[in-house]
């Protein structure tokens, strides 16, 4: 597998922009093995091995379970995580396949039970972004080291 441009490289302006979102979502008051697991469902759904290497890798280093970063990809049937992970999950699902059914009254109402008007919002800013970092690494394909 060969990469293919490096939009970094070409287009230095439009990865200073993306890292202006990552710094506002690191001040987040989301708590940081939560937005991984946001990070790694998306990838996973995306098949953005580049950013799920990543996420794992950053998710371990933050004490995440080998256990429940293997149930990311089956977490519904999974009794490792909480009410309030499965809600985020759920929308992290729905907004990340959003031209299947967009996002659904019942998550949407489960995720503000949870979280709040505030951290939704800010769920929602970390989902679109991996979103947005998973479309260029799968088109441009981009290769993670091994660490």
């Amino acid at each position: 597998m060969q990469p293919r441009i490096n939009i970094r490289q070409l287009e230095p302006q439009s990865f200073k922009a993306m890292m202006g979102l990552e710094i506002y979502l690191k001040e987040i008051d989301i708590d940081p093995k939560l937005r991984q697991l946001i990070k790694i469902r998306a990838s996973i759904l995306n098949n953005c091995a580049y950013c799920i290497q990543m996420h794992t890798e950053e998710s371990k280093r933050l004490g995440e379970s080998e256990q429940r970063l293997y149930a990311i990809s089956a977490w519904k049937e999974s009794p490792l995580f909480s009410e309030k992970e499965r809600a985020v999950l759920e929308l992290t699902d729905e907004v990340t396949l959003i031209t299947l059914q967009g996002v659904s009254k019942e998550t949407y109402i489960e995720c503000l039970k949870q979280l709040g008007e505030q951290a939704l919002a800010q769920c929602i800013m970390q989902i679109v972004t991996i979103n947005m970092w998973n479309r260029i690494a799968v088109t441009t394909k981009m290769i993670h080291e091994a660490s």
